[in-house]
């Protein structure tokens, strides 16, 4: 049995999970779901039925994770010699600017392609305030340094870098320099090439 059983869909936040699956040079099983047809199995493990979850099958018994967030940050703590956990120096960074990407940034995009925005007046209920505020504090962090932690690439990156990568390749986040430059630098990395190769290949087969 490999280590992990991972259910995905090419098309959904399981690209996430797999670029981070790769980093670590975890062994997997991948269980690929159908929309209108969701294994037992996946149910099981995850009542919301939603990809991607990943079950451990670690030798003290099962252990599920799930939100493609924790995933990434589980496979790394997993996977210590892969080097993608922070350092001490780096661990403000490291967490912040993951939890932000999986909070402000999701809530941002996806309150805009909803059509849903918080007027002006929301905005101070609303935890990301407004598209351009999140997404202009992302930029700026993002200006003056290679990757999320510095000049070091983390776990912290495969998370933020798939926001970021998702958003330019489907127009919710602008071709700025400081993303178009970070995107350029994370894209050049084998497990991403690898992670998205498998993916693309999925889809492809999926729409003949």
């Amino acid at each position: 049995m490999a280590e992990y059983t991972f259910y995905t869909n090419p098309m959904s936040r399981g690209q996430i999970a797999r670029w981070a699956l790769h980093e670590a040079g975890a062994d997997y099983e991948q269980v690929l779901v159908e929309w209108a047809d969701k294994p037992a199995a996946l149910l099981a493990a995850n009542p919301m039925g939603k990809v991607p979850t990943i079950v451990h099958n670690a030798p003290g018994g099962d252990r599920t994770v799930t939100e493609a967030a924790a995933i990434c940050l589980y496979l790394a703590e997993m996977h210590p010699a892969a080097n993608l956990t922070p350092r001490e120096d780096e661990l403000a960074s490291y967490l912040r600017w993951t939890f932000f990407a999986s909070g402000p940034v999701e809530q941002a995009i996806m309150s805009r392609a909803l059509k849903c925005e918080p007027t002006p007046e929301q905005e101070g209920m609303a935890g990301w305030g407004s598209f351009d505020r999140t997404i202009g504090t992302l930029k700026d962090h993002l200006a003056d340094r290679d990757f999320v932690c510095g000049k070091r690439f983390t776990m912290a990156d495969v998370y933020v870098g798939s926001a970021i990568d998702w958003g330019l390749t489907f127009g919710s986040i602008p071709p700025e320099v400081p993303f178009v430059a970070y995107a350029e630098r994370f894209q050049a990395r084998e497990a991403y090439k690898a992670a998205k190769a498998i993916d693309n290949a999925l889809i492809e087969k999926m729409r003949k």
